[in-house]
Order: C-alpha cells, then sequence, then structure tokens
C-alpha cells in the first residue's frame, strides 16, 4: 500500500501538526534530523506517519521499514496501537511491533515500533541494519546506555548508508548536543501546556502547638491516603502518583483498598500487558493511577486531572572505589561484561580501573563488541595513563 493510499490525517490540536512542513523537509534534505518537542506535542505518533507520507518504509524486500524505538515496552505496545488506529489498520498488519518474548509484525509491516534493545540484538545478524531505511531514536534525552551505544553505533553506521535516515527526537535537554554530535539540524516544536495549581503537603510539619519543638513525621503511604482523599472532594477526574518502585506501589495500593467508588490501577514495567492496558481501558467512577516514571514521558494516561508526586525516584548510582570485608582496596575485580558496560554510564571514563582484561573476547557477544568498540574510543582519551603497550594502562583481551 503506498502513502497515497494510506488515510494519512493530523490531528490539528497537536503542535506538531503545525511543523508537519517543517519536518518533512528536514527529514527529505538532511540524513539526520533532531525533533526537540515537549511531552504531549504528538511528535511520537505523528512522525512515523510523516516518513510514510516521505514514501519512506515500502516495506521489506522494497527498500526497508521505518523502525521506531521507546526506551519501554509499555511505549511501544501503547505507540504501535495509537498509530495503527490512525492509520485505520489491524495492529500487525501495516504498524507491528516487538518487544521481549512478543513480536506482532508481520511481512506486510511497514512500521515497527520496539524497545532500543531490541535494535541492538538485531545488530547482531545485521550490523548495517539493511531491514530499515529510516530509524527513529525516540526519548533520546534519556540517555541509558542502550540508547547511548545506539547513536555512536549509528553514527559510524551513516557513511556505508547514505540511503539511511535517522530522526532523534529528545525533550529541549541536550538538544544541542544531539545536533553537534550528528552535525544536524534541529526542529522546535512547542508543547501544550496548562494552567496548574501546586499544593505542597510536607511529610513533616513542626505545629507551633507544640512547646517542645518535635516535628511529627508522616508515613509516605499514609500522605499519599491523605492526598487522594483531599483530591476527591474537588470533583470527578483521575489521579495519577508517582511512586519510585513496585514495592511503594503494591504498599499504596493495599492502603487505599478500601477507597470508595475508586479502581485502583497499577502501572510498572514487569506487570503483564493485559495488566498495562487497564489504564487505557474506558471505565466508571474516579481511578488512580499508581504509576513510576514510566508515565512521565513514555506515554500519556488518559483521564489524568490530578497528580501526586512523592518526588522520590530510584536511581542507579555509581561508586568508583570497592572495597573488601578489611576495609582496604580492592586490587581485583571480577565481572561480568555487561556490569562494565553499565559501569561506563557512571564512570565513562572508567577512572575506577588502570587495567581492563576483557576475556574470551573471542566469543563475540554483542557486549564484548561494543566494550572493544568503547576501549578504542577510551584509550586516546586517556592517553595520560594509557600510552600504548609501554604506559600504565594496558587493555588485554584474552
Amino acid at each position: 500500500m503506498s502513502a497515497s493510499e494510506l488515510e494519512l490525517t493530523y490531528p490539528p490540536e497537536l503542535p506538531v501538526s503545525q511543523r508537519r512542513d517543517d519536518i518533512a523537509a528536514a527529514i527529505r534534505d538532511h540524513q539526520v534530523v533532531v525533533l526537540a518537542g515537549e511531552t504531549g506535542s504528538g511528535k511520537t505518533t505523528q512522525l512515523p506517519k510523516i516518513c510514510l507520507e516521505l514514501g519512506r518504509g515500502r516495506g521489506a524486500g522494497r527498500g526497508g521499514i521505518i523502525g521506531h524505538t521507546q526506551p519501554r515496552r509499555i511505549a511501544a505496545r501503547s505507540v504501535a496501537e495509537r498509530i495503527a488506529d490512525e492509520l485505520g489498520t489491524e495492529l500487525g498488519d501495516l504498524v507491528g511491533y516487538q518487544v521481549r518474548f512478543t513480536d506482532r509484525t508481520s511481512k506486510h509491516s511497514r512500521v515497527k515500533l520496539m524497545t532500543d534493545g531490541i535494535l541492538l540484538a538485531e545488530l547482531q545478524r545485521d550490523r548495517d541494519l539493511r531491514r530499515y531505511d529510516t530509524i527513529i531514536i525516540d526519548e533520546a534525552h534519556e540517555r541509558s546506555l542502550n540508547i547511548d551505544f545506539l547513536l555512536g553505533y549509528l553514527k559510524r553506521l551513516l557513511p556505508r548508508r547514505p540511503d539511511l535516515k535517522l530522526i532523534i527526537t529528545s525533550a529541549t535537554i541536550d538538544v544541542d548536543r544531539f545536533a553537534a554530535h550528528f552535525d544536524a539540524p534541529v526542529v522546535e516544536v512547542s508543547g501544550r501546556t496548562y494552567p496548574v495549581e501546586v499544593r505542597y503537603r510536607p511529610l513533616v510539619e513542626l505545629p507551633e502547638a507544640d512547646e517542645e519543638g518535635e516535628p511529627i513525621v508522616r508515613d509516605q503511604t499514609e500522605a499519599i491516603v491523605d492526598a487522594v482523599r483531599e483530591l476527591s472532594a474537588e470533583g470527578p477526574g483521575d489521579v495519577l502518583v508517582f511512586l519510585p518502585g513496585e514495592r511503594e506501589i503494591r504498599d499504596t495500593a493495599d492502603a487505599l483498598a478500601d477507597t470508595p467508588r475508586t479502581e485502583i490501577v497499577p502501572l510498572y514495567s514487569r506487570l503483564s500487558s493485559a495488566e498495562q492496558h487497564r489504564v487505557f481501558a474506558p471505565h466508571t467512577g474516579r481511578r488512580v493511577v499508581l504509576a513510576t516514571n514510566v508515565a512521565e514521558t513514555s506515554l500519556t494516561v488518559p483521564g489524568i486531572r490530578y497528580v501526586v508526586d512523592t518526588g522520590v525516584a530510584r536511581i542507579s548510582r555509581y561508586s568508583v572505589r570497592f572495597t573488601d570485608k578489611a576495609g582496604e582496596d580492592t586490587l581485583v575485580r571480577l565481572m561480568t561484561d555487561g556490569i562494565l558496560l553499565a559501569e561506563t554510564q557512571g564512570d565513562r571514563f572508567l577512572d575506577a580501573y588502570d587495567t581492563i582484561i576483557v576475556d574470551e573476547a573471542h566469543e563475540r557477544s554483542l557486549n564484548i563488541d561494543f566494550l572493544l568498540g568503547y576501549l578504542k574510543w577510551l584509550m586516546p582519551a586517556r592517553s595520560s595513563r594509557w600510552a600504548g603497550a609501554a604506559g600504565d594502562c594496558d587493555a588485554n583481551s584474552g
């Protein structure tokens, strides 16, 4: 089915629809385009349609398909469903998605949503990504390890694939760095904003009536329950509660279980597809969605009028020093190649090490290949300490 045969319409209320011609011109005239758009601008759902209108994504065996990455599985599924619905096709036909353990694509698919990890895995068997004529890296500002390696690999691939188009979408942060790295133009799209009333409800209170000045400390779960009750008196509308992790979501769901005429819906990455899709199902009464930051940038939860933010998030940290049980510095540390890759997020120059031994390199796993490529880039960057084979730091492959 050609682009002229598809019913390509663009919702006029989305800001990205107003810049459609500018975006199309940039994609047509440049190999790499950086699209800066705030949450709610519509860039995620409308970009593949703009590419289809330009004649991209003709299909497997006819020039290639459009690959569209998302940082989370639920986002890949929900975006694929939305695009398929807007194109009037069945999910898995012209528009499909692939996440871990699930592949809803077909030989007719022209747009493929997937996690960035799926695209990384495909590099093992298709190093030039010949299956694709367009790659969209969405939510690049999250700067996960997968996204960083994908961008680095694509930078090297583009000269070998002059027919390949790369579109990087990001929030307004880091846009200039992406553009400078790829020497690409930036197209900016504004987001939709609404007036917001902010109410601060601290967990620690110091009542004036208390002569001893002892602070009153509320439990986080208790404070969330109080906030939901307060908002319930404001009027109709669903509530979105941001929590740092699965355990906190379960505790809060138990505490809110007896709330009358209220549906409690958890939302986090380990839930099954059916359980995650409950958040999009129609409902009556009030709904309280308990979510991790998956609902912050990766998808739009419908019907939300109130938000409760705990102000905390679970973030991986990296420590550059390792100590043994005696408290002295560890001299030798053994780890999987995946652990060392992960450490490059917090320590990009691997300053915690003066010697790296990459063992069993002949296995040529994706991790090993990326490690060796990364170390080749790193050695000149650490030339003061990595001065060739006679220097203070050796990178050995055995």
